[in-house]
């Protein structure tokens, strides 16, 4: 059987297509250009996952570039969470990058654009200068300081950069078409004066670039072959191009910009902006708490490399925006996890249960398989005994035929241990069962080859020995927002939506052997969900955070309401 060729994307063709039209594949080169500002979010994966991956689909070098031109809100601790968030998804950078790299050759530049006529300083304020820009069927109004002559913009810009002026008093702007039906076109403001410390340059510069001057100019510096941006960026490509007129040479490849659509995700908000405001305002413990959409909270949650991969390459790469069912994302971490996750045993809402025949103080150690999927991962010890924790919701005093878990009267079996049956059951001053009787046939033990052994039962239970029992704090994530699209409601804030149920943290009965699990293994909990060891468990108290659920639950809700 012939192997499924995959078809190109967009993108791709305009590779394949530049490649038989004079691009040498020496020539290919990508950069994934983050502003160290925030975390980055499961929409920066994609971003991600394109750019290196073309870069191994063509053998061609990717950067890792940091945009870094705004010390308002930089920090170096995003610049460290966005590498150490690359490297966890698996990607090698050829080389690191910053656009404050360039701060110089920038200026440089931009003095040549003055002495063209091309640039001026404008010293009138921010408003000022948004009421001059027009409407996109209205043109805009010139500076009274448009025309300024060389030496004067040149004298005035030297003594930005030298610190003469206030925030404010000046910015420099390119000199283009006050009329284009681009408003980006209308003289866009190429530095603005910045009294802050940046964060790699620290206070030798106070004029900083705007993001449109310095992403083109960066790109040639690095001699990026394709520039890939998200769609909002289209408006600006006719921008990009303006400025490298000014400034390529027929001897370097001039780089060239495309757009692809954000692919954004259910019942999450990634405006790094509004992420921000979840941190401060304490809905959420940090930028990695497990309910985040960023990189380091779906790691910290359990989600792994591959299962983020997969599902950017399931999503694709569209021309068209689109939300995504955050179940999709859930469905590829199932299916990794499933492969991979040892099974264990974990009893989260306990009912004890007593074998009245099984000899007090009397244990033994079964045989449990850690992974079906997996042969090569084997078997673990697990220990029984006579009294043991099954889910409360596992057993019912009166059910009808279709319950196949534990009734009265009724047979189960314990999984890698014995069949049971109910005799009876204890009960509290409200009713409320708190103990099950059952007796045990000792014929029946898993794996003993037995006729006792083979015989059917349709129910089989997961249970921990009490005695035996490590107990752990267990968080239950849901939804961090009710609504699909939190923040698509004109008349309604985001915040409106945060989900009031999203983390339920109760205590879990689990197996012994989990005692020494490791921060980030991850764990199948039988018929329960996937889990992870969270980075704040002590030797005296583990935390396991719930990955996802073993099936999708939310959308069996969706359709009940």
């Amino acid at each position: 059987m012939a192997e499924e060729v995959k078809s190109l994307n967009f993108i791709e063709h305009i590779i394949e297509e530049d490649l038989k039209t004079g691009y040498g594949s020496d020539q290919l080169r990508f950069r994934f250009p983050p502003e160290p500002n925030g975390y980055l979010h499961i929409g920066h994966a994609s971003s991600i996952c394109l750019n290196f991956g073309l870069g191994l689909k063509y053998n061609a070098p990717v950067n890792l570039r940091f945009d870094d031109t705004n010390p308002a809100k930089e920090e170096k601790e995003y610049v460290e969470a966005i590498k150490k968030d690359v490297a966890w998804l698996g990607y090698e950078w050829d080389t690191e990058c910053y656009a404050s790299d360039y701060f110089q050759q920038l200026y440089n530049w931009a003095v040549e654009l003055i002495k063209q006529g091309k640039a001026y300083v404008d010293s009138q304020t921010s408003e000022q200068i948004a009421s001059q820009k027009g409407t996109p069927t209205e043109p805009g109004k010139p500076s009274p300081y448009r025309d300024r002559s060389a030496e004067e913009n040149l004298k005035l810009f030297e003594g930005m950069k030298n610190g003469e002026f206030k925030e404010g008093e000046h910015v420099l702007r390119a000199k283009i078409n006050m009329a284009s039906s681009n408003m980006l076109m209308r003289d866009p403001v190429m530095y603005r004066i910045l009294h802050k410390a940046h964060h790699r340059t620290n206070t030798d510069w106070c004029i900083y670039p705007m993001y449109d001057w310095t992403h083109g100019e960066s790109d040639y510096i690095e001699q990026v072959s394709h520039s890939l941006c998200t769609l909002e960026f289209l408006p600006h490509r006719e921008l990009y191009d303006w400025f490298l007129d000014q400034l390529v040479s027929t001897d370097k490849l001039r780089p060239k910009q495309r757009e692809f659509a954000r692919r954004n995700l259910s019942h999450t908000v990634v405006s790094k902006r509004k992420l921000l405001q979840l941190v401060t305002s304490g809905v959420v413990a940090g930028w990695d708490d497990p309910r985040m959409p960023t990189i380091s909270g779906l790691r910290r949650r359990g989600y792994t490399p591959e299962s983020i991969k997969n599902f950017a390459d399931t999503i694709g790469i569209a021309k068209r925006e689109n939300v995504v069912d955050v179940s999709l994302l859930e469905f590829h971490v199932r299916e990794h996890l499933n492969k991979i996750a040892p099974r264990v045993m974990a009893v989260l809402n306990p009912l004890k249960l007593v074998i009245t025949n099984y000899e007090e103080g009397k244990e033994e150690w079964l045989d449990a398989e850690n992974n079906p999927e997996d042969e090569s991962a084997g078997f673990r010890k697990v220990p029984f005994s006579r009294e043991l924790y099954i889910e409360q919701e596992d057993f019912r005093e009166d059910a009808n035929r279709k319950f196949f878990r534990l009734k009265l009267g009724g047979e189960v079996r314990l999984k890698n241990g014995y069949i049971i049956q109910a005799n009876s059951c204890t009960k509290d001053s409200e009713g409320n069962v708190i103990e099950v009787q059952c007796t045990y046939d000792p014929k029946s033990k898993s794996g003993s080859g037995t006729e006792e052994s083979l015989r059917k039962v349709k129910g089989t239970l997961h249970w921990v020995s009490i005695p035996h029992a490590m107990t752990a704090e267990v968080r239950l994530y849901d939804r961090l927002f009710t609504d699909p699209t939190p923040d698509g409601h004109k008349d309604k804030d985001f915040m409106d939506f945060v989900n009031p149920d999203s983390l339920e943290k109760i205590t879990g009965y689990l197996e012994p052997s989990l005692k020494e699990a490791q921060v980030g293994d991850q764990f199948q909990f039988q018929r329960m969900g996937y889990f992870n060891v969270d980075k704040d468990s002590t030797k005296e108290k583990m935390v396991f955070n719930r990955t996802v659920t073993l099936r999708d639950t939310w959308a069996k809700l969706e359709q009940k309401d």
